[in-house]
């Protein structure tokens, strides 16, 4: 509507591990990559018990699994367009994407080749958080805290100068530990820094040393540092450089063999104990031997606390030492973090105050973004690797394909210099057994929307863009990872402006969420109030702001609807004159004023993304238009005042409702093209939008303090009847206005509708040095029953 060519490509994001959860759950089936291929493969469903644990769940091939994935991911799809499409969403369906389709996977690994071939991936063997539940290592952007309950156990470590009381809620670490630290300043302890101290139970000797991150008021003090607990354990076991001491398996599970450093033989022994049990049932049997040693202080003393969780998890996170790709992000580069601020400066964003939690995150990364996850669908990362004489993989020396290869699944093609034969073997190759995180293709939308580097490249075209609309939740992981590939890569912002919307709560205000089972699907919305109402009740939440759903929202919506069809049918009753009628009475010119002020504010508000504010002025000014403005009218429309008068107020009329249609068309798509195509051809949608100077210039020297002191005495009229339990028919013997001389001249131009509109027999206006305008309405004596 403002004259521009609008690239908006419809975006399907059907890559990661949500996807794979669903297709396991629908299909009761789970990933098994050692079983060969079935073809016509026909799965269980979640039927019988399958589907809800990985127990009842059958194997299957991974090429299997894959194509289920896509077979669901498509139904999906299908659906969701349905929706969409009755939603009006305006994107454009003949442009559409995959975060997982042959060109995406193109991309998305000819992205990480370059970050590569720059340095900015690169592999590490170090700590990093894994999920038990999908049994894959996860980004710091991906986990949340969730309260559980624990108990909080008091432990004594021997040392050289008696004993020192450990607090912790994970006691099933303590054959992990591999020091003890208090705070520098901690006098408390300050005594034992540089000694050690040996671990109850298990009898390893630890150093007892200073670190500023260690809290003397939590606990008792001075913690144990165990390899690796959370991630302050990490920080310390960086900081500090200490030994590594892993007790935990990537299936959440005591490893069975004892780490180094035990005591002999009492101290494996114990470890024999719970190796191999689950962390939950470790922590309880090592609580029980160390309260039958003699090394408790206290009973346990039950705690709620966060715990880290991977967003998609069931379980609380682990830190496992893997050998895992890591992209550069800032975290330990002050160059790149203070640029990646920049460029969150340089962004636009809608509302301004969403920029601070950009910030936040940026200087509060801790690691490199991790980008390989342990999983089975997803963009294959596009390397393999020279096997030693040993048969052992060597990681320092990859191998790259050809980018004219991309895409590339590593497990079925072969590394250039090398023959499908010598896959597994000594002196042979392997590939890359992981995938890229689902982040690391999205982060790549706008390159993959515009098809970057591939025969249909709009790049140049359409980067950078002008909008990213999401929501405030993925800051940290969508647009945080976005700008960075941007920045990597181009060297700019992927867009100009950036729309942050909050989440839709329950009438609780908890956000809605299909595992909480409190959401709202659209489907029967749309069926009980037609599509224009659920638009309105989405358009009426501003961005940035969460908006608790409320269905009486829906039925405005679909009374103003109904009212703009009703509202429609009346003005363009009138037949249209050729030429128009000109529009030369006070109140229509005042109409007209008003037109071009709500048209400016729409405008404004539109322009600075506040759609919100955008269709409050609109509806407030087409209610007006319906209720006071067309009732004040009718009657010389009709031609009671004669044809010049009627064409003016026709005019007026046909011209208001254009107007008001096209302020209200990006909101109620469907009731205002049915209404513009009774007396417009074409799509209202590709209308002009209305111009303020357009109408200003039409409108000459109206004055909308005219239209504001009709409606003031039309509702006074309006008051006195309702008061009097008399219909708005009933007449009036006399109306009158005292006020000051500029109140008085307002409605005297307007004095012939008033009349009418009121069905008052006379008009009197008295001047009066007043602070508001007074009216009386004398009404005419109802008729005996």
């Amino acid at each position: 509507m403002r004259g521009k060519q609008v690239f908006y490509p419809i975006g399907w994001d059907d890559n990661g591990l949500a996807t794979e959860r669903r297709v396991q759950t629908y299909y009761g089936i789970r990933c098994d990559p050692s079983l060969p291929y079935q073809p016509g493969l026909v799965p269980p469903g979640p039927a019988g018990g399958r589907g809800g644990s990985p127990a009842g769940q059958l194997p299957v091939s991974r090429r299997n699994f894959v194509e289920l994935c896509n077979q669901l991911t498509e139904a999906d799809e299908r659906a969701f367009a349905e929706a969409w499409r009755r939603l009006g969403l305006s994107v454009d369906w003949d442009l559409s994407y995959r975060t997982i389709d042959e060109r995406a996977q193109a991309i998305a690994q000819l992205a990480f080749l370059r970050n590569l071939a720059r340095g900015e991936a690169y592999q590490a063997e170090a700590p990093a958080l894994w999920d038990v539940t999908f049994g894959t290592a996860v980004a710091q952007a991906e986990i949340e805290d969730r309260e559980i309950p624990g108990s909080f156990i008091r432990l004594a470590f021997g040392t050289e100068a008696g004993q020192v009381t450990v607090a912790t809620t994970r006691p099933e670490l303590l054959p992990a530990c591999v020091a003890l630290v208090a705070h520098p300043g901690d006098e408390r302890y300050a005594g034992l820094f540089g000694s050690t101290a040996t671990t109850p139970l298990f009898g390893a000797r630890v150093p007892i040393l200073a670190h500023q991150l260690a809290d003397p008021a939590k606990g008792t003090g001075i913690a144990m540092v165990c390899t690796f607990g959370d991630v302050t354990d990490v920080t310390w076991w960086r900081d500090l450089q200490l030994a590594t001491r892993p007790v935990i398996g990537k299936d959440g599970a005591l490893l069975a063999a004892a780490p180094a450093g035990l005591s002999e033989p009492a101290g494996t022994a114990a470890y024999a104990r719970i190796a191999g049990l689950k962390a939950k049932a470790a922590r309880q049997l090592v609580t029980d031997m160390l309260a039958a040693a003699g090394a408790l202080r206290g009973e346990p003393e039950p705690v709620r606390h966060p715990v880290k969780f991977f967003e998609y998890g069931d379980l609380p996170l682990e830190i496992i030492t893997t050998r895992q790709w890591y992209i550069r992000n800032g975290s330990r580069d002050e160059r790149l973090r203070a640029t990646l601020l920049e460029r969150g400066r340089e962004l636009t964003w809608h509302p301004p105050h969403m920029r601070a939690r950009y910030e936040h995150w940026v200087t509060g990364l801790t690691g490199d973004w991790l980008v390989s996850r342990q999983r089975y669908r997803g963009v294959p990362i596009p390397l393999w690797y020279r096997l030693d004489s040993a048969g052992q993989p060597v990681p320092e020396q990859p191998i790259l394909p050809d980018e004219a290869a991309l895409p590339v699944d590593p497990a079925t093609a072969t590394p250039p210099g090398y023959l499908a034969e010598q896959r597994g073997l000594p002196g042979g190759f392997a590939a890359d057994p992981d995938v890229l995180d689902t982040w690391a293709t999205s982060s790549l939308t706008p390159q993959i929307a515009a098809g970057w580097r591939t025969p249909d490249d709009l790049t140049a075209q359409v980067f950078p863009m002008d909008l990213r609309p999401q929501a405030h939740e993925i800051i940290r992981t969508w647009l945080f990872y976005t700008v960075l590939r941007s920045q990597d890569e181009l060297g700019l912002l992927p867009w100009q402006h950036v729309a942050i919307s909050g989440w839709i709560l329950d009438p609780d205000r908890k956000k809605m969420s299909k595992s909480k089972g409190n959401a709202v699907t659209p489907a029967e919305l749309l069926r009980t109030y037609g599509t224009d109402a659920v638009r309105y009740w989405a358009a009426s939440a501003r961005l940035g702001v969460d908006a608790a759903f409320d269905e009486s929202q829906l039925k405005i919506g679909r009374r103003l609807a109904i009212k703009l069809l009703n509202a429609g049918k009346f003005v363009l009753g009138f037949p249209a004159a050729d030429p128009p009628g000109e529009i030369s009475s006070p109140l229509d010119l005042a109409m007209l004023r008003r037109l071009a002020a709500v048209t400016g504010q729409c405008t404004a508000a539109m322009e600075s993304y506040e759609h919100a504010t955008a269709l409050e002025h609109a509806e407030r000014c087409f209610w007006m238009f319906c209720d006071d403005y067309l009732e004040l009218v009718k009657a010389r429309a009709y031609g009671e005042h004669g044809p010049q008068p009627a064409a003016s107020a026709v005019a007026t009329l046909r011209l208001g409702l254009g107007v008001l249609l096209r302020l209200l068309a990006p909101v109620l798509p469907f009731v205002t093209e049915e209404v513009w195509s009774w007396c417009q051809d074409g799509s209202i949608h590709r209308a002009p939008w209305p111009d303020p100077a357009e109408l200003t210039a039409v409108a000459g020297a109206g004055d909308q303090s005219v239209l504001d002191a009709a409606i003031a005495a039309i509702a006074a009229v309006r008051k006195a009847k309702s008061q009097a339990q008399l219909p708005m028919k009933h007449p009036v013997t006399l109306l009158r206005l005292t006020a000051a001389e500029d109140d008085l001249a307002a409605l005297e131009a307007a004095r012939g509708d008033v009349l009418a509109a009121g069905k008052a027999a006379s008009l009197e206006l008295r001047a009066a040095e007043t602070a508001a305008p007074a009216y009386e309405v004398h009404l005419a004596e109802a008729a005996a029953p």
